[in-house]
This record gives C-alpha cells, sequence and structure tokens, in this order.
C-alpha cells in the first residue's frame, strides 16, 4: 500500500498519523546541552529532524536516518523514546494531526554534504533557547526535560575504546625477566 493510501485510510478512521524525530544535541565543553535546529522546508518553521517512520525499520533508526538526511548529522541514537508530541501537518488539500516520537541523538560529527542542504536552514542552540523557538509547546517540554535530566550526558559521553589484548607471551616479556 502506498504511502498516500495509508495516511488517507489513517486519516479517516480518526487516528492520528504518526511520525518519529531525532533530537539531535551535543554536550559543550562548559556541560551545557545544544540541540540542533532547523527550518521546515514550506513553511520555514523551527523544527528538529522528522519524518515518516520507514518499513522494516525501528522508529529509532528511521529517526537517526532522517536526521541525517535533513540536517547532516551522525552520532548515537537512543532506542528509548523521550517523549511524543502532536502537531497539525500541512497537506495538499487539509491538515492532519500527526503524533510524533521523538529520539535522542547524540550529534558525533556534522557532515559536509547532506541532501537536503541547500533547503533549509539551521543552528545549534540552548536547549532553553530552541523550546522558545519551536511552535510545539509538548516538544518545547520534551527539549527542556531532556536538556535538565542526566541521561543527555551520559549518551553524549564519549565511548569507551577497548584496546585489543597483547597476546600472554608479549605481557610476560614486558614485565621483565621470568623467574626460572
Amino acid at each position: 500500500m502506498s504511502k498516500q493510501k495509508q495516511i488517507r485510510r489513517r486519516m479517516t478512521d480518526g487516528r492520528p498519523l504518526n511520525q518519529v524525530a531525532a533530537l539531535a544535541y551535543r554536550v559543550t565543553p562548559g556541560g551545557q546541552i545544544e540541540v540542533l535546529v532547523m527550518t521546515s522546508r514550506e513553511t520555514q518553521r523551527v523544527v528538529i529532524p522528522k519524518g515518516w517512520p520507514m518499513k522494516n525499520r525501528k522508529d529509532w533508526k528511521s529517526a537517526e536516518i532522517e536526521a541525517r538526511q535533513e540536517a547532516g548529522v551522525v552520532g548515537d541514537v537512543g532506542r528509548k523514546r523521550l517523549g511524543q508530541y502532536l502537531y497539525w501537518k500541512r497537506l495538499d488539500t487539509h491538515f492532519a494531526l500527526v503524533k510524533v516520537s521523538v529520539y535522542p541523538l547524540a550529534v558525533r560529527r556534522q557532515l559536509a554534504d547532506w541532501p537536503e542542504r541547500h533547503e533549509r536552514m539551521q543552528a545549534w542552540l540552548p536547549a532553553e533557547d530552541a523550546a522558545l523557538l519551536i511552535d510545539e509547546p509538548e516538544l518545547g517540554a520534551i527539549l527542556l526535560e531532556f536538556a535538565q535530566s542526566r541521561a543527555a550526558h551520559l549518551l553524549a559521553a564519549p565511548k569507551k575504546q577497548t584496546s585489543p589484548r597483547a597476546p600472554r607471551s608479549a605481557m610476560a616479556s614486558a614485565a621483565g625477566p621470568a623467574a626460572v
């Protein structure tokens, strides 16, 4: 079934449509949480990367892919949803109610080139400032709650590199001559 048919069927039975979003963030050297916000393509509203769930993918994975396509960010996505918010999406002939599930994405790098880079403006802002610019109050509350949580800092912490184990003989020779 095509995406448009799914949308029409869902709207006629009264249920909101579903989308997924990535709350792309980083921790500054001073320990402050900054959130990546960008403009929507058509209305130029301040939003976070979001899109439709992808077939045969987990919602958190779809959110991670949307963040790469829309904002050019790559990082570690949390598999636990931070929260959900509702908004009215402008479609060709009418508006539809959409429920968006938000997943955290600790940004490790920002790409120099990505599919929608010429279609949107973006900015890194403190979570408090981003929450003020976003039109959806529920999303603003999710941003603020996450920025004040310990989870943001844990997910953004550098991953520990595991070093390969040295062979036992190398370890013995490094310790000095063995007692005979």
